[in-house]
């Protein structure tokens, strides 16, 4: 007999509730036959390890202790060493997002900062751990200045020592076996990435790429695109993915002696179809690595071996894609040298994150949890459906509609939540794991339709899409949402696009202000969450390191003045007339505190209807349990009264 969730009908808070008991399980690593990974078990992110074999999961943190969304931290949240009986996390204070590096003992305990003395006062990300050598490599931005070091660390000692600093990156990509050689990347905008190492005399040599410095007005560089790298094992150079010769990505190999040169590398094997991109590059063991491709917005993993002598890469496994690990999102693939394993998080739009071993041999995965959402059956969820369309300029927009399932009774055209994605180059997934699904499925189950686009700027599509956001936010992006709203759907009988509400994260919510101000007939009601409001004073109070990416990607708020007035919200804000919700984190580094308080501040002194959440112990998301209750709540509370 189907379960039909009765006993939460009219109870949002129960359904809320029965959506975050379904715990998250992400990052998972295994050695030594042991899994640590992630979770929320106690309310708020921390660290645990349970036996492979399955068991009851250990904590190794203090429980006061919350660690932050991996998404937002820039590298590897944490790194277990079992050579040194330690793992290696990064901490910050509530979200904001000022990392620091500190070690645990493998069984768990308090932690102790690493190597002090050249993290202080910086905000730091891992980038990545040599385990044979036992080094970790860092990048570090200064909190006063815009400058990036890269830092190397030799674990077993703790000795530090900086590389080279940049304000545009330094960011380290791949080394040769004996670390003689470290190359690094520089990026300026989306896919414009220069590849370069410090030679024996303590300066710059380029292996790729022409510096933004050193570039003629108006001349052209193809974008390269470089994303993941790794030196390969004979020590001559570097395989690496590029979009030089394929718009969504390809593989590529640049030999160490010939620098400027980059070669394709052919694929063979490849199972999947669809629109989508290669994502990136992971080394194994030897000559053997994995590639992650994006495909409509799915996971594939493929596992293969790379044959320096024929240029050439040949697929032998799907690790993710097909059987029990397809139509999802995978959070965090772990290769265990040890025993020829692998350990993955893998979820869908109605499925929880779940922790799965991959046998040595390819076979079925053996799935050690079983999260799901308490007291509600799986055909109440809304899986979505494909609703892509032709945008203003004959551009495709990847999008999704997410309808209440048949089984809950509700008739007529739906009332229409239309939700923005953050970035603005990020893209929404059928992906359970963090705030916008839980959000999603809150809102079908409450009668709601979710209309979820991936706008020109989304990545997913190839680098071309991706860059069409460049220097024109609030432009083409905007028309895109725009025709959305006027020409397709109301096309669908299922939607009622009289009563919608418009819904963003950060981007998203710089682009909820645009829309609700500049086009006030669409919208009944907007939620504004920690979205930039004025252009000039949301790039002043950013961190120092990230002002020469938003000059480059937004607008210099010195050359570029008018266009940036234009573009800012604030410019407009006067012509919203439909409700507003405004959601913040107070400790959020992103768009700070102050930028949301602008906007309640100046809607309420033209006597507007504004209503103003603050986490206080958040950043730039919802994270803890109690406080994703409170948030879902009052999205759902504000949207029910105002598309009634």
């Amino acid at each position: 007999m189907a379960i039909v969730a009765a006993n939460t009908v009219g109870r949002r808070a129960d359904r809320i509730e029965s959506l975050l008991s379904a715990r998250l399980f992400v990052e998972p690593q295994l050695a030594d036959d042991r899994i640590t990974f992630v979770s929320n078990l106690s309310g708020h992110l921390s660290l645990y390890a349970m036996d492979a074999s399955g068991g009851v999961p250990e904590p190794l943190l203090p429980p006061q202790m919350a660690l932050q969304n991996p998404d937002l931290v820039g590298g590897e949240l944490f790194h277990v060493l079992p050579g040194l009986g330690l793992i290696l996390v990064m901490i910050d204070a509530d979200g904001d997002e000022n990392y620091v590096p500190h070690v645990i003992p493998l069984e768990g305990g308090f932690p102790e900062p690493l190597a002090a003395e050249m993290f202080a006062g910086g905000r730091s990300h891992l980038v990545e751990v040599d385990d044979d050598a036992e080094i970790a490599f860092f990048s570090v931005e200064s909190r006063e200045q815009s400058v990036e070091r890269a830092v190397r660390v030799h674990l077993p000692t703790r000795a530090a020592e900086a590389i080279w600093e940049s304000q545009y990156g330094a960011y380290v990509a791949a080394w040769n076996p004996d670390h003689s050689r470290v190359a690094l990347i520089d990026g300026y905008t989306m896919g414009d990435v220069v590849l370069y190492e410090v030679d024996e005399a303590g300066g710059r040599q380029m292996l790729y790429g022409t510096p933004i410095e050193e570039r003629d007005p108006g001349t052209e560089h193809p974008l390269s695109g470089f994303r993941s790298a790794h030196g390969v094992t004979s020590g001559a150079g570097i395989l690496l993915t590029t979009t030089l010769y394929d718009d969504t990505g390809s593989l590529a190999f640049l030999d160490l002696s010939r620098p400027g040169e980059v070669e394709p590398i052919a694929i063979a094997g490849l199972a999947h179809d669809g629109v989508g991109e290669l994502e990136g590059l992971e080394h194994l063991d030897d000559d053997r690595y994995s590639l992650t491709y994006n495909i409509d917005g799915c996971s594939w993993v493929y596992a293969g071996t790379f044959d320096e002598g024929t240029r050439s890469f040949s697929v032998d496994r799907v690790l993710v894609g097909e059987g029990e690990l397809a139509g999802g999102v995978l959070h965090g693939l772990h290769y265990d040298r040890g025993s020829g394993r692998f350990v993955a998080a893998f979820c869908t739009a109605t499925s929880p994150t779940q922790l799965h071993v991959l046998a040595a041999e390819e076979s079925s995965p053996t799935t050690l949890t079983r999260e799901r959402a308490l007291g509600l059956a799986p055909e109440l969820l809304s899986a979505g459906e494909d609703a892509s369309f032709e945008s203003h300029d004959g551009l495709r927009v990847s999008a999704r509609l997410y309808l209440p399932s048949p089984e809950l009774g509700y008739e007529g055209a739906r009332p229409l939540v239309y939700y923005v994605h953050g970035g603005p180059q990020s893209q929404e997934r059928p992906d359970f794991a963090w705030f916008s699904m839980p959000l999603v499925q809150i809102l079908t189950l409450e009668g709601f339709a979710v209309f979820v686009p991936n706008a020109r700027g989304s990545t997913g599509y190839g680098l071309d899409y991706s860059t069409r956001v460049d220097r024109d936010w609030g432009g083409l992006d905007r028309l895109d949402h725009v025709h959305a709203m006027t020409e397709v759907l109301p096309n669908d009988d299922r939607v009622d696009t009289a009563r919608a509400g418009v819904v963003g994260r950060s981007y998203g919510g710089y682009m909820t202000l645009t829309l609700a101000a500049r086009h006030p007939e669409l919208w009944r009601g907007a939620i504004d969450m920690f979205g930039p409001y004025d252009l000039f004073t949301f790039m002043d109070r950013i961190p120092e390191t990230w002002k020469p990416y938003f000059a480059l990607a937004v607008g210099d708020p010195e050359k570029d003045a008018d266009f940036l007035i234009d573009r800012s919200p604030k410019t407009h804000i006067g012509d919203i007339s439909c409700p507003l919700l405004v959601i913040q984190g107070q400790n959020d580094p992103r768009v700070v505190e102050r930028e949301s308080r602008d906007v309640v501040e100046q809607l309420r002194g033209l006597g507007r209807e504004v209503d103003y959440l603050v986490f206080e112990d958040e950043g730039h998301d919802v994270l803890k349990l109690a406080n994703r209750v409170r948030c879902y709540e009052a999205i759902t509370a504000f949207f029910s009264q105002h598309l009634s």
